[in-house]
């Protein structure tokens, strides 16, 4: 088995997406905290993903690995939170700690794919 290609460095790297894609929504809506009428946006991953996976896991590994591929992150826009005046619908203190929980999760994304290169390259040199 390729450890570059299985399914755990593929779920790896599909949830360093996910966290990449929640980031940008998270600066986008902490640089938009003033704007009058913006919505907040916000990702989800997890349970379109778990939704897939099920169905999937009935087809067998082939499908299973195309799901683990093709699986993104979807950006959505909270319309119906506001809670200010001018409409704001941007929590900056939530933002901030959505912030700083995505830079743990990256960090331990980052440490998991860190081990299994480090694993890999101590097998090539023989170690």
């Amino acid at each position: 088995m390729n450890i570059l290609t299985n399914n755990a460095f593929t779920m790896m790297e599909r949830s360093m997406e996910y966290l990449w894609t929640k980031q940008t929504a998270i600066l986008d809506n902490l640089a938009n905290v003033e704007t009058p009428n913006y919505k907040a946006k916000y990702v989800t991953f997890e349970e379109a993903l778990r939704a897939q996976l099920r169905s999937s896991s009935r087809g067998g590994a082939a499908e299973m690995r195309e799901t683990l591929e093709n699986a993104t992150a979807l950006v959505h826009v909270a319309e119906d939170e506001s809670a200010r005046m001018d409409e704001n619908g941007v929590d900056a203190t939530e933002q901030g700690i959505e912030l700083a929980r995505t830079a743990l999760q990256q960090q331990h994304v980052f440490n998991a794919i860190s081990n299994d290169l480090t694993l890999l390259r101590t097998a090539i040199r023989g170690q």
